[in-house]
């Protein structure tokens, strides 16, 4: 009897863990406007690269220049530093560099899933470091992180 019912149940599994629509071929990211007044352009191009990365290793799609099937342009619109863990002589243990991107996706394939949104990640430092020491490390890490909330948004299935 167990047999019968498991019989029609069925699991279906992706390499990519995303859903990409079949018709899609190339894939393009276009670079990442610094319009946050401390984001500087080495930032903003190590993003987009974390996001080009990301992209290639979890879809089957070529990469291209510009008018992918699949596309995403965007700006990093947000790149502050606020002091965390406040400590009690009223000084910060720990400061936060904190990126927000603001993406605009489309799809050839699927109008209805095109989207405007914001991500936002963080990363705390000690505040005994200089934020121009860590920020590289620190950008690479959140740019990882970004790009991952922006593959999960539209191409993941989530």
């Amino acid at each position: 009897m167990a047999l019968l019912l498991l019989g029609g149940c069925t699991v279906n599994y992706s390499l990519s863990g995303g859903a990409v629509p079949p018709a899609a071929k190339t894939i393009s990211v276009a670079g990442l406007n610094a319009r946050a007044p401390l984001c500087t352009p080495q930032a903003a191009q190590s993003i987009t690269e974390a996001l080009r990365d990301l992209m290639q290793a979890q879809t089957p799609l070529n990469l291209t220049q510009h008018d992918g099937d699949i596309a995403y342009q965007g700006a990093i619109t947000g790149y502050d530093v606020q002091p965390v863990a406040i400590q009690a002589n009223e000084t910060a243990a720990l400061n936060r560099l904190t990126i927000t991107v603001n993406i605009q996706y489309s799809n050839k394939a699927d109008s209805k899933a095109n989207a405007d949104f914001t991500v936002s990640r963080f990363a705390d430092y000690p505040s005994t470091q200089d934020l121009g020491a860590v920020e590289a490390a620190l950008v690479s890490d959140i740019g990882k992180q970004l790009a991952q909330d922006i593959f999960d948004r539209t191409l993941g299935n989530w």
